[in-house]
């Protein structure tokens, strides 16, 4: 076992192209958005979100809801990088603290798995603007895995 507890060497069950395939093809306002894994590994992935003046709100800051978006991919992205392709595995729970206005820049998802039940699992997702040391946002989501 490796200081996170996951066996040594383990791989992700899913790609950073297939994952980005999959947005593409089925994720569709996430590829409208502009999101973008770029790093999965065995219960992690960090995905970047182009940063759009459309995503902008009054005040200057990107939208709620669009950080929400990126964290919810994000999870998405570390569930199928321990189970493979589960598309129908299910939001079922997504808390969100908003820590910092990002200001106009690219955001990065960094998430990652807390608990994998046989119906449920747990992440975390840390949202930063690039560049920046202080998280602008903290995410906590539960995802429902359909019986196989």
């Amino acid at each position: 076992m490796d200081a996170a507890g996951k066996p040594e060497g383990a791989r992700a069950k899913i790609t950073v192209a297939e994952f980005n395939k999959l947005i593409d093809q089925h994720l569709l306002l996430a590829a409208q958005f502009g999101m973008r894994a770029e790093r999965i590994g065995h219960g992690t992935a960090t995905l970047r979100l182009r940063f759009d003046a459309a995503h902008i709100r009054p005040g200057g800051t990107i939208a709620g809801p669009v950080q929400m978006a990126l964290a919810d991919v994000a999870l998405y992205a570390v569930v199928m990088s321990l189970l493979g392709r589960v598309e129908l595995a299910v939001t079922t729970s997504l808390n969100i603290n908003f820590l910092k206005r990002p200001g106009p820049a690219d955001l990065m998802a960094h998430a990652k798995i807390l608990k994998l039940g046989k119906r449920l699992a747990v992440g975390e997702c840390a949202i930063y603007s690039d560049g920046e040391d202080e998280m602008v946002a903290h995410v906590t989501g539960t995802y429902s895995i359909p019986p196989a």
